[in-house]
């Protein structure tokens, strides 16, 4: 039996609690209860969400044998820093646990107790450039899904929760059953810890369904020219038409969405898939090798090889079950 600890404090984000799903549902999968959970807190009692939801906890006092730490994020993690009482307990629990997470900004609490210094670390994007100036130590990398360095775990915003608890069934009980838990609780897919924390489709939010069908459209023909003139067409408009509306609404010429919907794209078949670039490059349209280098260099500041380096290191740390060194 594996023993997972949710640690809870006041005004905690509810959707810390999600992952709690994925671990049941692999007791279900596996047809034993692999997976116990307990929630905790510093004083045990009833801990209120930021909704004002009560939750029951257990006390961190005494002994407690527990072989996967979860701390949850809260809404505003500069707001209140987490007490000196539950920081010294995860420096000691470190020593003894298999593995310790940080759900979303529950990353910071890991962080204030030096868990995370000299380790690469993930939160949710709007507090990632924080977190990079208050712990220098830490290797941010804002646009990660969640990662995983030796047994620390970190994940970006609250759904990201659910891809970590996944891949730590994964680890546990194997890639199958990971799919199976996937499929039961109709996630659209396992997304990898190297997976972007952002959707171009989200970021480019039309105003109306036309222009939402024209990305549509887009992001399905990617292997396609695409020109104005076609995109157009799918939506009745004109082209002088349609880009005037496109650019209104999207504040994006449609040359650079399609570019943008072609990075995302390459990005993910990157991070997903052993393809060689040249087939990448070929089927999310760009012309060749290169010029999928020259779009990653503008667009996200590095080549290709380099994040499929970053990829590669996210599955290797998956691998990586490890123990903390006695504190």
């Amino acid at each position: 039996m594996h023993r997972i600890g949710f640690l809870l404090g006041d005004g905690f984000q509810v959707m810390a609690l999600a992952p709690q799903s994925v671990f049941e549902y692999a007791n279900i999968v596996v047809g034993e209860t692999f997976y116990r959970l307990e929630n905790y807190s510093a004083a045990g009692g009833e801990v209120r969400s930021s909704l004002g939801l009560a939750v029951g906890t257990r006390s961190l006092r005494g002994r407690i044998d527990v072989d996967t730490w979860i701390v949850a994020g809260v809404n505003d993690p500069l707001a209140s820093p987490a007490p000196r009482d539950v920081l010294a307990f995860l420096r000691r629990a470190a020593t003894r646990a298999r593995r310790i997470a940080g759900v979303c900004t529950g990353a910071f609490v890991l962080a204030q107790a030096g868990l995370l210094a000299q380790r690469r670390a993930t939160t949710h994007w709007a507090y990632s450039s924080e977190m990079q100036k208050r712990y220098p130590d830490i290797r941010v990398e804002a646009d990660r899904i969640y990662i995983v360095d030796g047994p620390v775990w970190t994940s970006a915003g609250m759904t990201a929760g659910l891809d970590l608890a996944l891949a730590m069934v994964e680890k546990d009980l194997g890639a199958e059953t990971a799919r199976s838990v996937a499929h039961k609780l109709v996630m659209h897919q396992r997304r990898a810890g190297g997976q972007s924390q952002h959707s171009e489709m989200l970021e480019l939010a039309p105003k109306s369904d036309r222009i939402q069908r024209a990305l549509n459209y887009a992001s399905q023909n990617l292997t396609r020219p695409l020109t104005v003139e076609e995109l157009a067409e799918t939506v009745h408009l004109s082209p002088r038409q349609f880009s005037r509306v496109f650019a209104l609404e999207t504040g994006q010429s449609p040359a650079k969405a399609i570019e943008r919907l072609r990075l995302e794209a390459a990005r993910l078949m990157i991070e997903q898939s052993r393809h060689p670039l040249e087939v990448i490059a070929r089927e999310s349209g760009f012309r060749d090798r290169r010029h999928l280098r020259e779009a990653f260099l503008r667009g996200f500041g590095v080549p290709p090889q380099a994040l499929r380096r970053d990829a590669r290191a996210d599955a290797r740390g998956r691998q990586d079950i490890g123990v903390f060194p006695p504190g």
